[in-house]
C-alpha cells in the first residue's frame, strides 16, 4: 500500500514539473518576443530601453504597464525623440487619430472633423464640413453686390440686339487669407442692347 501511495505521489510531482518546464519554456518564448528591440527588458514589465532608431510604446493593462521597442508609432500616438529615448506619447484628444503634438491633431477618427489641429463632431460656426478630407474650411460672407456694369458685347455699348452685364463684390481679407470657401464673387447676366448707335459706334475700355 505504502508502495502505491509512493508511486502516486511521484507521478504527481513528475506531472507538475512538466508542467512548469513548459510554462517557463512558454514565458520565456513570450519575453523573447515582447523584448525585439531592447535594450533593457523586464520579465514583467517588457522592454524598458529601446535601439535609438526605435520608440518605446507603453500601455497600461490594468494597473501593469508594458513597453515594446517600435519602428513607427500605432494610431493615436505620435513619436518624440530624446537624448536616452524615443518615445511614443499618446495624443490627448481620444478622437485622434494621428497628432503632430500631444495637443494638435492631424487626422481624426470617423464621425469627426479636423479644424485647427482639434476634432468636432460638428463644424463649428463660420465653418463647412468637407466630407472628402473630414475638415472644417472657413467659410466668408462677401460684401455688398456692385451695380450692375454697362452692357455691352466685345467692348461695344451698342450696334447688337444682345450683350452681357456684370457686377461683383469683394470677399473680406482675413477670409481670403485663411483659404475660406467664398460664395461667387462675380456675376454675369444677358441684357438687351440698343441696335442703334446714335452718332457712331461706342466702345467701351
Amino acid at each position: 500500500m505504502q508502495w502505491i501511495i509512493f508511486m502516486l505521489l511521484l507521478f504527481i510531482s513528475s506531472v507538475e514539473m512538466l508542467t512548469q518546464n513548459r510554462w517557463k519554456k512558454q514565458a520565456s518564448a513570450s519575453l523573447l518576443e515582447n523584448c525585439t528591440g531592447c535594450i533593457l527588458c523586464s520579465e514583467d514589465n517588457g522592454c524598458i530601453t529601446c535601439h535609438h532608431r526605435l520608440f518605446l510604446l507603453i500601455w497600461r493593462d490594468g494597473i501593469r504597464q508594458f513597453g515594446m521597442c517600435v519602428h513607427t508609432c500605432p494610431p493615436g500616438y505620435f513619436g518624440v525623440r530624446g537624448l536616452e529615448v524615443n518615445r511614443c506619447t499618446k495624443c490627448r484628444s481620444a478622437s485622434c487619430l494621428s497628432c503632430f503634438s500631444r495637443d494638435f491633431c492631424m487626422k481624426c477618427k470617423d464621425k469627426f472633423y479636423l479644424y485647427k489641429g482639434q476634432c468636432f463632431r460638428q463644424c463649428p460656426p463660420s465653418t463647412a464640413a468637407q466630407p472628402g478630407t473630414r475638415e472644417c474650411q472657413e467659410t466668408c460672407e462677401p460684401g455688398p453686390w456692385s451695380e450692375w456694369s454697362p452692357c455691352t458685347h466685345e467692348s461695344r455699348t451698342c450696334g447688337c440686339k444682345w450683350g452681357v452685364e456684370t457686377r461683383v463684390r469683394e470677399a473680406p481679407e482675413a477670409a481670403r487669407e485663411e483659404g475660406a470657401a467664398c460664395p461667387a464673387l462675380q456675376e454675369s447676366r444677358r441684357c438687351r442692347m440698343k441696335k442703334h448707335c446714335p452718332g457712331g459706334e461706342h466702345r467701351v475700355g
